[in-house]
């Protein structure tokens, strides 16, 4: 529903190119980050340790972290679907990986969860995708039959995980 683009927000707090690297590679391909989004780790520690990492400044490495919930905009086209399907028989689910201040800002930002007739969110269960676990979650949760629950993602490892379940 969101654009994630990393390397947009890297190139809006850093200039040099292999600053830019460096802090792709230490921030958002770290295992720090995957446990943001498990929400197992503050963005205050997720910074403190991304700023020892890379050796840059707390505050850049801040500067950095702040601007990742107001970079992630809507795609319009799937707004539009899922406008067009909320209007139908069928039940809409969000499942995403997402750390505490994202979603708290794209659910103050955006009036479209009212779509949907449950979230799960990553940090607030402690699961993330391609986890199996966090697919059982959302079944449980909402009462869904595998077979009759249909997932769409933009990640080949997530589909599979989903598949694995009985996902179609």
């Amino acid at each position: 529903m969101f654009r994630w683009q990393p390397d947009a927000i890297i190139t809006s707090v850093f200039e040099n190119r292999d600053t830019q690297k460096l802090v792709k590679k230490e921030i958002f391909e770290h295992s720090d980050w995957a446990a943001l989004d498990r929400g197992t780790i503050s963005l205050e520690s997720a910074i403190s340790k991304g700023a020892m990492r890379t050796g840059l400044p707390t505050q850049d490495i801040a500067r950095l972290m702040n601007a990742v919930p107001g970079s992630l905009t809507p795609i319009d086209k799937t707004i539009d679907l899922i406008c067009r399907l909320s209007d139908t028989a069928n039940k809409l689910f969000v499942l995403s990986n997402m750390h505490r201040a994202s979603i708290a800002y794209l659910e103050q930002q955006h009036d479209i969860w009212n779509m949907f007739h449950g979230t799960v969110i990553s940090s607030r269960i402690r699961m993330v995708k391609p986890d199996v676990q966090i697919f059982e979650f959302l079944l449980n949760k909402y009462q869904l039959r595998p077979a009759e629950t249909i997932f769409i993602d933009d990640m080949p490892e997530n589909l599979a995980a989903a598949s694995s379940v009985g996902i179609q």
